[in-house]
């Protein structure tokens, strides 16, 4: 169903991780009077928004014996870039805050410090480093933020399972 997701992620000492997505206002639970820290209040809001999924995947929201955190996605525009600025730059989440739909927000912030490193060890001045840096993130990083984007996307579409596998074997 549109706007409704369920991301689990397998992690250490046979647990998984439950995100239970949902499209929505930041707000959406202050217009809907449930408190954050209620636990059965945000249960009972979320099993009614994701009514006649299957009993099955029901039990990733319901079968839990940890509260819920709310943990909105933030993502800039794509592409998100700026004009030169001598001496200044950005990187990491600051240059392309994007979705974790990609996978690829830590690898972009550690490649961009590698490359402005390099940039600056390279170039005669500061400035010139910065413009060389930028010449090679911005695109890459555009890239990443419109896979990042898509991925999101076919996530929370009506045919996610089938977008979301479309997505993951046109880019890995």
């Amino acid at each position: 169903m549109g706007n409704l997701g369920l991301v689990a992620q397998r992690n250490s000492n046979q647990h998984i991780r439950v995100y239970v997505g949902l499209r929505t206002d930041r707000d959406w639970h202050e217009r809907s009077r449930v408190a954050l820290d209620d636990t059965d209040a945000v249960r009972a809001y979320l099993l009614s928004r994701f009514t006649g999924w299957s009993p099955d995947l029901l039990g990733l929201i319901t079968d839990t014996d940890s509260g819920y955190v709310n943990r909105p996605l933030y993502a800039l525009p794509v592409p998100h870039i700026w004009p030169h600025t001598p001496g200044v730059t950005l990187l990491g989440d600051a240059a392309h805050l994007m979705s974790p739909f990609s996978g690829m927000g830590a690898n972009l912030a550690m490649l961009d410090g590698a490359d402005l490193a390099h940039a600056v060890a390279k170039q005669p001045t500061l400035d010139e480093a910065v413009a060389a840096y930028e010449d090679v993130m911005l695109p890459r990083s555009a890239e990443a933020a419109g896979g990042a984007a898509e991925g999101l996307d076919g996530a929370f579409a009506p045919d996610s399972a089938q977008q979301v596998i479309a997505h993951m074997a046109g880019h890995h």
